[in-house]
This record gives structure tokens, sequence and C-alpha cells, in this order.
């Protein structure tokens, strides 16, 4: 379940003022979408290193990501009105939100190191997907942050855990370690994983209530990519491997709410079927490798998807000129999917998808020499977050991206 690696008006006040956060109203929301662009702040508000990313964003305009220190580590964020506020860790050198994690009462999960060291020397999703930026051998915990205190999530009974979702009823998703040494695992990882349902919400005294999701039959591993506010799950379902996609990610999965894994359709390939997020109605976005070279021994060579709920099959959104590869990572209320396009000469750019339309962000803003890289997440207002190329600096910062009304 990696991501491959790194993967209008500029305002004048750039992180500052009400612009950042303030969304549309819901009375504005169809001439939101029907806007022919953007009005794009950036955010330079950091920790004091050159890396910051928008990876959700939620009604009220709060943002969750991540942003680098001078030294390279990278602290889990949150940005309000243009300030930032750091998450902090679980005690290890960094943490990070590597899914649109944020609801809208502004609760926030991801990732993190511990101070622990891992007694199998596995690898882990969060060092070997590149979420965190430094190899290490500490033991990485999904965590759930809420009004300044950061929490370990638990995990099957093995050591590691990593949190991706959470809807508006406070349910986390991810996927956690058993105490099972599977065979199917590959590399370094040791012990299995399932996909896990966390409900601090409704643990007794405090307690956070843990729930597996099973893989399809046949299946030794499931992980939880997203959830929505119905209790609706998605994922992936396969072989242990790596614990980082491609043979774990053999079957694309929806859990209902009686937990039971359905399989979802995919553009053909055998691997790197991976759904991101799930809005409201049950719509589903995400990449999916098509059948060709390099498939079935696992390459990477997925293409984004649209998945209307109930459809037979999935909808290719492709790529953007001049691209081999693209992820959709986000889904809102009226079907828009934003994500990234890249593998060309033009290098990663941000896209917008809607009513079979597939746009380069970049051309729908005016910011040049600044480059849009990705679209990490989109609101049902249709604001954008995701991560900006300054072109005068080089620093790579996270922007909000709010639409602007067709006047025609």
């Amino acid at each position: 379940m990696r991501l491959p690696p790194p993967l209008i008006l500029l305002a004048a006040i750039c992180g500052c003022g009400d612009d950042v956060s303030r969304p549309l109203g819901t009375d504005a929301r169809s001439a939101a979408l029907a806007a022919s662009s953007y009005e794009v702040v950036k955010i330079p508000a950091s920790l004091g290193g050159t890396q910051s990313r928008g990876m959700a964003i939620n009604a009220s305009g709060l943002v969750a990501g991540w942003s680098s220190f001078s030294g390279g580590n990278r602290h889990a964020a949150l940005w309000r009105d243009g300030e930032i506020s750091d998450l902090g860790t679980l005690g290890g050198p960094s943490s990070t939100v590597p899914w649109p994690g944020l609801n809208d009462a502004g609760l926030v999960v991801g990732i993190s190191h511990t101070d622990r060291p891992d007694p199998l020397h596995e690898d882990w999703s969060c060092d070997l997907g590149g979420f965190l930026p430094e190899t290490t051998d500490l033991i990485c915990s999904g965590f759930v942050w809420e009004n300044g205190v950061m929490r370990e999530l638990p995990t099957l009974g093995g050591h590691h855990s990593f949190a991706a979702g959470v809807n508006n009823r406070g349910e986390i998703v991810g996927w956690a370690e058993t105490d099972v040494h599977d065979s199917t695992c590959t590399d370094a990882q040791v012990l299995g994983f399932r996909a896990v349902v966390w409900e601090p919400k409704h643990g007794a005294s405090g307690r956070i209530k843990t729930r597996e999701l099973p893989p399809l039959p046949g299946d030794s591993a499931s992980a939880a990519t997203a959830i929505n506010d119905e209790g609706v799950a998605v994922g992936i379902s396969g072989d242990c491997d790596q614990a980082v996609g491609r043979f774990s990610a053999r079957h694309a999965v929806l859990w209902g709410k009686n937990g039971k894994p359905v399989e979802l359709p995919n553009l053909g390939g055998t691997t790197w079927h991976t759904p991101m997020d799930i809005n409201a109605a049950g719509d589903v976005a995400g990449f999916s490798n098509p059948a060709g070279p390099g498939d079935p021994e696992g390459d990477f060579i997925a293409q984004a998807f649209f998945w209307p709920n109930g459809a037979s099959s999935v909808t290719p959104i492709g790529t953007l000129n001049g691209d081999a590869l693209s992820e959709a990572f986000a889904v809102n209320a009226s079907r828009q999917v934003v994500g990234v396009s890249f593998g060309g000469a033009a290098g990663s750019r941000a896209f917008l998808w809607q009513d079979g339309s597939l746009s380069n962000l970049n051309d729908l803003v005016d910011i040049a020499p600044d480059v849009l890289l990705s679209a990490q997440d989109i609101n049902d207002t249709g604001v954008i977050t995701g991560r900006v190329r300054d072109g005068v600096t080089g620093e790579v910062l996270m922007f909000v991206a709010t639409p602007v009304a067709n006047q025609n």
C-alpha cells in the first residue's frame, strides 16, 4: 500500500487571514461545482524545513498533514488560518498524516514512530512505504489526536499499526499486526496484519475498542484505507507480502456494516488494487494496475479509477498528457475526484476529475511559476488541499485551492 516516492490569483497575504479556512457556504455549492478556476493560497507556515503537505481538509477548512524540520524529520501538523500546530509524536523522531485522516470535529489520525525498538526488525508500512522519512528500527503505531493529546492505537497482538482514515462518528480505520508468523510475508516483514476499525468513543473506561475486518476467503492479509459516515469501509485484501501494497493488494474490497468483505472491480491487473477514499453515497476512488508487462511481478503501473456505488465495473480516470501513471486520493459528495498524474517529462501534476472529464489543476489556476504537484483531498464544497512547489525557492508547501464560480 505505498504511494510511489514523491511523489487565478495567488493571494497577496499568503497563509494569513480567513481565506485559508473559510469554505464556501452550502448555498454556494452549485456555483462552486461549476467553477472554471481556483484561487490558490500557498501556506508557508512550517516547522522549519522545506517540505510540507496538506493531506486532509474538513468542512470548516481545517487542514491536516505534515511538515518537515530542518534536520529532515517530519511531524504531523494542523493548519488553521495559516497558522501551524505541531501534533508531536508517540516518542520517536517522526509522525505524519499519510491519508485524508481528519474529520469535521478536528479529530486527526495518522502514524508515528514510538521510542520502542522492534524485536523482529521489520520494515513495516511506515518506513518501507516512504510515509516517514528515515529508516529506523523503532515500532511504528497508528495514532489518534484530539484536543492536544495524541493517543496510540492498539494492535491485534503484533507490534505495528497504521491509521489511515476517520469518519464523523469517530470510527478510525487502518491495519495492525497480529501475532501470527505469516508464511506469505516477504522481505523483512514477519507478522501478518489485518484491517482494523478502532472506536475510541465507544471504549469502556476510555479504552479504545478494536474490531478486525477480515480479508477475502483464501487471502491472509487485509488493510482498510477509508470509512464513510455510514460505517462502510474500503481497503485491500491479499498476501502479507512486504506490508506495502503490491501482492497485499491483490483485491480491492468493501466492508459493509456487517463487516464482511465484498470484492470491488478493478482495472484488470493482478496487483496494486487500492481504494483510497469512499464518500457518503458509497462511491470509491483509488488506483489499480491494468493488465500489462510488470503487473504479475508486482511492478507499479497503476492508474486512477472511480467506482460509482453498485456499478459492475470501475471507470478509468486515466492520466494527463505524457504521463504513464496516476493515483486518485479523494472523492467528495459531488463525485469530484482529486489526485496526481506522473511518470512523464512534466513531473507530478495535481488533477481534478468530474463528470468524466480529467483536468490538470494547474490549468485552472494562475500561479506560475509555482506548480501544484498533487491534490490530496477535497471537501464537499470543492475546496482542495495538497502540495505546491514554489517556483522561486523550490520549497514544497501545502496549499488550499478554493473554487471561483464561473461567471459566464
